[in-house]
């Protein structure tokens, strides 16, 4: 596939996830909810997780901001719902990894989903804070949960 056609696939992908989001609406009874706002660009991402038995039974999204913070927070809900936390966190770490340039196999950004088209985003500096602010959103959900969780079984 040409370079060009492939660009135009990416763009096709965000677009679409950026117009029909996957997973925005309000849990009715998430276990952890997270909230993280990017001052600079205004992008808001309010993230409502439910972990039942370690896994993420169901995760959502609401907020406003620009096409690239909400598809990429439509992407990230799709690739991590059901997932372990376990799994959760290292895709978050790849995630961020890929947008500061860190090398991954293959086969760590294909468990991303569609996220991974946004790896051309970060050739532009100033998107990268969009396209990855709902994953650190998610990085701090579970990061709470694992606390909430161990002061339960104190």
């Amino acid at each position: 596939m040409g370079l060009d056609k492939l660009r135009n696939l990416y763009q096709a992908v965000i677009l679409d996830h950026a117009n029909h989001p996957r997973n925005k609406h309000k849990l009715t009874n998430p276990t952890t909810t997270m909230t993280v706002h990017n001052p600079t660009c205004g992008d808001t991402i309010n993230l409502q997780v439910q972990v039942k038995n370690n896994r993420l039974a169901d995760i959502a999204f609401t907020g406003s901001g620009c096409s690239i913070s909400q598809a990429s927070a439509s992407m990230m809900t799709e690739a991590v719902k059901g997932k372990s936390t376990q799994e959760a966190q290292q895709m978050a770490k790849t995630f961020s990894d890929m947008a500061i340039g860190k090398y991954h196999y293959q086969k760590d950004l294909k468990k991303l989903g569609d996220a991974q088209v946004l790896i051309n985003i970060m050739q532009f500096p100033a998107r990268i804070k969009c396209a990855t602010i709902s994953w650190w959103a998610l990085e701090r959900a579970l990061a709470k949960e694992d606390q909430t969780g161990e002061q339960r079984s104190k």
